[in-house]
């Protein structure tokens, strides 16, 4: 960069997708909204009169026991919304449904990794989750209380989460996948004082020791009193007498009654930790009413939810996406969920194609990064298996490229399916960008358009608007937003609220195209500063992506002493290519000639495999660090395969 190059602060713009898919209504015509026209006109009242539209919703999607004196407030940025109503989240997804015809209709339909299937209808769920309350109130758990939440993906762990939510009990759900340090760390933040996990778990044909790292967790967790343990692998476990109870042991001690609490509007209801945490763990605070409104009305309006389909959400319920749509969202619309509890490619490439076939899935909701997996594995797997009970297709946890987007659309959609491509975080709570399925005209890799009542804005750092792409926020607070960082006010008003004084601020950088479309460029800070020029990393990645030969691609910056950052871009390739020299060469040739010269990567490396979280989301930041200093020492507690790392080094050393 010379010293006449102005210094951006917007980010560019470089790739463009032109295709556009109109809804196919004769497939399917009984979306929830009619048209365009009806969501525009909904829209305009949400952003017009906020708090009637709000207290609208609430009084049509959900039961109260007791109306609002206020529908909201905002001090020291503290919201409250329906301050003074009284409410139940379990109430909502169980006990209004028993009492209709939905009584004997399956809640869950679950399928273990090594078959077995269980199916629980809204009658024996609602029976479960009372008897599970009336045990965290045997263990000492009263209103207010915080418990600890490690369990493999059983329904036990729905029926826990919404057993907590009876009594007033405050949950945080620990992902089963994670370390004994890393449940510790939480318990010690939010001061649980019940823990309730299982004996294990089973994952890629293998069980999971799971009361083993609770142990080694507990030893530094004082304020645990309790522990209740589920049997599930069959583990030869310690269990410490007066603290350790088994589930079954301790269910035939208590009734399967047990009236809900009649809970505040805003009391909390979880703390969950965000990934890819390092230092001081960080807890999103969610409370009741509002954060139910949110999943309420967008599991039934995107999601398009009715009474015959069985709605697969792929995300595990230690993610904000598992409590949102596995749980609380499709239980208060009365669906009927499946849940699975093992690895996307275990024992055979084909099992989730396998599973939708045998159980007749309609709506799959699942992360880019399993999709662009699949891709690399070939289509051959789910042309094994009848799709056809399919009618809708949900992305979820970073933007998707347009590549796999088609390729989702084509293969496993067969053409007939809209995707609703959503863009949203664990501090929003639920969806806040994303087409209406069946209604919005969708183009692949846009989230298009905004949900009712959220207002969001693109802006430069200084807060003028941004033509080009800028920093995603939004303009003003919405129920279903998450309340604070547990215990750190301060850090949640500098972190969302302080960054560009008077919005939220996302921490996305996105784009708007000429159809008032957004386009999410991936974080801040995973731009790339190229000689004055910010460049979203998720353009160069999904550029790379449409060459025939790439399954996957990851981008990031490291310090150039000429550009300010040069472009590595960590490439795996599709099974039937040849790694060769030439093939880097034609890569980069290919990335330039879809989005300029300026997009050209100075390094790109093949890998077999690339660092992700447990829920999906490559770490870019660690392969920022092997790109910067050719080592990797930063936290990776939130790792999926820790083998992928050596083989990163590997490839850094030929």
């Amino acid at each position: 960069m010379t010293k006449s190059e102005p210094q951006k602060t917007s980010i560019e713009t470089l790739l463009h997708e032109n295709r556009k898919f109109k809804p196919q209504k004769k497939l399917f015509n009984n979306y929830f909204l009619k048209d365009m026209s009806q969501y525009f006109k909904l829209y305009k009242k949400s952003i017009n009169d906020p708090l009637k539209f709000w207290e609208k919703m609430a009084l049509e999607h959900l039961d109260f026991f007791r109306k609002w004196k206020k529908v909201f407030s905002w001090k020291d940025f503290k919201a409250e919304w329906f301050s003074g109503a009284l409410i139940n989240v379990s109430y909502n997804c169980l006990d209004r449904h028993v009492i209709t015809d939905r009584k004997n209709k399956a809640a869950l339909i679950w399928e273990g990794e090594p078959g077995d299937i269980r199916t629980i209808t809204y009658q024996q769920l609602l029976l479960e989750v009372a008897n599970c309350a009336n045990m965290l109130k045997g263990i000492g758990l009263k209103s207010g209380d915080k418990a600890a939440i490690y369990m493999p993906l059983i329904p036990e762990a729905v029926v826990t989460m919404l057993a907590c939510t009876r009594i007033g009990v405050i949950h945080t759900v620990v992902f089963g996948g994670f370390s004994s340090s890393s449940l510790r760390d939480r318990i010690q933040d939010s001061n649980c004082k019940a823990l309730i996990t299982a004996d294990g778990g089973f994952r890629k044909g293998s069980s999971v020791k799971m009361k083993e790292m609770a142990d080694e967790a507990l030893k530094e967790t004082p304020t645990v009193k309790a522990v209740i343990v589920v049997k599930r692998t069959n583990e030869k476990v310690n269990m410490m007498p007066n603290r350790d109870f088994w589930w079954h042991e301790l269910s035939q001690k208590y009734s399967d009654h047990c009236e809900p609490e009649k809970l505040s509007a805003e009391h909390p209801l979880f703390i969950l930790y965000t990934s890819g945490t390092t230092g001081k763990p960080k807890g999103l605070l969610h409370t009741t009413a509002g954060y139910l409104l949110g999943v309420t009305l967008t599991a039934k309006y995107l999601f398009d939810i009715k009474e015959k389909d069985i709605y697969w959400c792929t995300a595990d319920v230690g993610w904000v996406t598992g409590h949102s749509y596995l749980v609380y969202g499709p239980l208060s619309c009365g669906a009927t969920v499946f849940m699975y509890e093992g690895a996307p490619l275990y024992p055979e490439p084909d099992r989730f194609w396998k599973m939708i076939a045998k159980h007749k899935i309609t709506i799959l909701y699942t992360a880019p990064t399993a999709i662009r997996s699949f891709i690399r594995l070939g289509k051959e797997y789910p042309q094994k298996h009848d799709l056809s009970s399919l009618r809708l297709l949900g992305t979820v946890g970073e933007p998707i490229n347009p590549e796999a987007w088609i390729w989702y659309y084509e293969v496993i959609g067969h053409k007939k399916c809209p995707i609703v491509d959503t863009w949203w975080q664990t501090e929003t709570g639920a969806a806040m960008i994303a087409p209406f399925s069946g209604v919005t005209p969708t183009k692949p890799g846009s989230a298009t358009l905004p949900m009712f009542g959220i207002e969001p804005l693109i802006l430069n750092k200084n807060g003028s608007n941004s033509k080009e792409g800028g920093f995603l926020c939004i303009k003003k607070p919405w129920p279903y937003m998450a309340r604070t960082i547990y215990g750190d006010h301060e850090r949640y008003k500098k972190t969302y609220w302080k960054e560009i004084e008077g919005v939220y601020f996302t921490g996305d950088g996105a784009r708007r195209d000429k159809d008032g479309y957004f386009w999410i460029m991936g974080r801040v800070d995973d731009v790339i500063n190229v000689s004055g020029h910010r460049l979203g990393t998720m353009e160069i990645e999904s550029a790379a992506v449409e060459h025939p030969m790439v399954a996957e691609c990851a981008v990031v910056g490291r310090p150039d002493s000429i550009k300010g950052q040069g472009i590595v871009a960590f490439i795996t390739l599709k099974k039937s290519a040849t790694v060769n020299h030439s093939l880097k060469e034609e890569i980069s040739k290919f990335i330039i000639k879809q989005i300029g010269a300026l997009a050209k990567p100075d390094e790109i490396r093949f890998t077999d495999a690339l660092p992700k979280t447990r829920s999906g989301k490559i770490m870019r930041r660690l392969l920022r660090e092997l790109a910067t200093t050719g080592s990797i020492s930063g936290d990776t507690t939130t790792l999926e395969d820790f083998s992928v790392l050596e083989k990163l080094r590997e490839s850094d050393e030929e």
